[in-house]
C-alpha cells in the first residue's frame, strides 16, 4: 500500500513532494469493485503535495489498463485509463467556512495520506457507465438466451408504443360504454323534453 506523512509534508523544507509509483491491487481491491473490474493489468499514480494552510493539496495523474465486463453483455473488455484529480487533507474535521471553499477535503484519523486508496476509488470513479466489446460496438450485437434477449432502448421504446396494455384497453373499453350509455341517456331526456313541449 502506498502511504504518505501528512506531517513530513506539512514540516517539509521541500516546497513540494513528489510520488511516482507502480500500484499493486490486492484481494481488498478485487473484493469491492467485483462487479466493475475483472483484473487491473497495470496502474501508475504521479503527483505532487504540498502544504497549503490548513491543508495538503495533492495533485495525482494516472495511467491505468483494466479488464472490465461488458456493460451489456459481461464479456471482458480491455479498459484505458488516464486521469488527472486533486484532493485536499487536513488533520482535522473541516469547518463550516473551510467547507464553503467548495474544495473536496478528507479529515485525517491518523498521520497517514493513503494514496493507493485514492487512486483505487477514482479508478473506480471513472468507469464509464457503457463499456462494449468491438463486436458489440460494432455491430450493434445484444446477448440473448432461451426466452430472453436484450434489447436496445430504442427497440424496447418502439415495442411498448406499439404494444397496447390489456389493461388499459379494458379500461378504454369500459369509459366507451360509460360514455354510449351516458349518451343514449341524454338523447332519451332530450326527447322526454320535447315531448313535454308538444304537449
Amino acid at each position: 500500500m502506498l502511504k504518505l506523512s501528512y506531517f513530513q509534508i506539512k514540516n517539509s523544507r521541500e516546497p513540494m513532494t513528489v510520488v511516482d509509483a507502480d500500484l499493486d491491487f490486492g484481494k481488498d481491491f478485487y473484493e469491492r469493485a467485483k462487479n466493475l473490474v475483472i483484473e487491473v493489468k497495470q496502474a501508475h499514480v504521479s503527483g505532487q503535495l504540498f502544504y497549503d494552510e490548513p491543508f495538503v493539496t495533492a495533485n495525482y495523474q494516472v495511467k491505468a489498463d483494466l479488464v472490465v465486463p461488458s456493460s451489456r453483455s459481461l464479456a471482458p473488455v480491455s479498459l484505458q485509463q488516464q486521469f488527472s484529480f486533486v484532493e485536499n487533507y487536513s488533520d482535522h474535521e473541516p469547518t463550516q467556512e473551510e467547507k464553503e471553499m467548495g474544495l473536496f477535503i478528507i479529515p485525517l484519523a491518523d498521520d497517514d495520506i493513503d494514496v493507493q486508496k485514492a487512486v483505487e476509488d477514482n479508478i473506480l470513479l471513472n468507469i464509464p457507465t457503457t463499456v462494449l466489446t468491438k463486436e458489440e460496438e460494432e455491430e450493434d450485437v445484444y446477448p440473448e438466451g432461451q426466452g430472453w434477449e436484450v434489447v436496445s432502448e430504442a427497440e424496447f421504446a418502439e415495442e411498448k408504443k406499439d404494444k397496447v396494455n390489456p389493461a388499459f384497453a379494458q379500461l378504454q373499453g369500459l369509459l366507451d360504454q360509460m360514455k354510449a350509455e351516458e349518451d343514449s341517456s341524454k338523447e332519451e331526456s332530450d326527447k322526454d323534453k320535447n315531448n313535454n313541449k308538444k304537449d
